[in-house]
């Protein structure tokens, strides 16, 4: 059987599977997003979550205004395994993520990630009408795609490509093959200089508000003189640097 045969079958198979568990109200954009796929998602949860896959700065741009809609638990701090008194990070590369700690963490039904309710399919609104929670469900589908994206961004420049229209961040020049993301404010400056903001504002650090595509050549530069911030800042030389928490 030729490929497109193949495939012909299958997303007719994929189709009747899809249609048969929709319920009467579904997200509009979703269905249409997985109707278009070259392999149509066969249930309404693969559908959502193939929609915010392919939305992914909408996706980080939900999760984050979740994210300010629950705001930082009371007595949480960001803390690494490393610090005063110890925690649960193991690196500030890694977002902080407050409902994933056991001490904070809200239970089924709600998101780990944002801390809000999380409905049917993993969607973030009760377009069905429940009233509670799905008890089964831990996280949004966006926000699994979120904190994909700020833990690898790298595996977005596309997106983030298009979005800067293939000019690089901070030359202005037409952005090469070799290209890279880079974070605005480096991590170990957040870590530093931000760890007692507030969460929602943390995020940020983290999403499209501090990423940038620039040239390798511009990125090997400022990843130097951030080497060389860095070094001087432990042997406490640049009072423009404050020392390391």
């Amino acid at each position: 059987m030729a490929g497109s045969e193949w495939r012909a079958l299958r997303n007719e198979g994929a189709r009747r599977r899809l249609e048969r568990a929709l319920p009467a109200v579904f997200p509009a954009p979703v269905l249409r997003h997985a109707m278009s796929r070259p392999l149509i998602p066969p249930t309404p949860r693969l559908a959502v979550e193939s929609y915010w896959r392919s939305h992914i700065l909408r996706a980080e741009h939900l999760a984050r205004a979740l994210a300010a809609r629950s705001e930082q638990p009371a007595g949480w701090t960001w803390r690494l395994a490393s610090g005063t008194g110890g925690g649960p990070h193991a690196s500030f590369r890694m977002p902080p993520a407050p409902f994933r700690e056991p001490d904070y963490a809200l239970g089924r039904g709600h998101c780990c990630i944002c801390g809000q309710p999380v409905y049917r399919f993993g969607w973030h609104r009760d377009l069905w009408g429940a009233g509670s929670p799905n008890r089964n469900a831990r996280w949004h589908s966006a926000c699994v795609a979120a904190w994909k994206f700020w833990v690898a961004p790298s595996d977005q420049i596309r997106a983030l490509k298009i979005r800067q229209g293939h000019r690089c961040a901070a030359s202005g020049k037409r952005l090469l093959r070799t290209a890279e993301v880079d974070h605005r404010v480096p991590l170990y400056r957040v870590w530093r200089e931000h760890r007692d903001a507030p969460w929602p504002t943390q995020l940020a650090f983290w999403g499209v508000p501090n990423l940038q595509v620039v040239n390798r050549a511009v990125h090997a530069s400022k990843c130097r003189d951030e080497a060389g911030e860095r070094a001087r800042t432990r042997r406490g030389t640049d009072p423009c640097v404050p020392p390391d928490g």
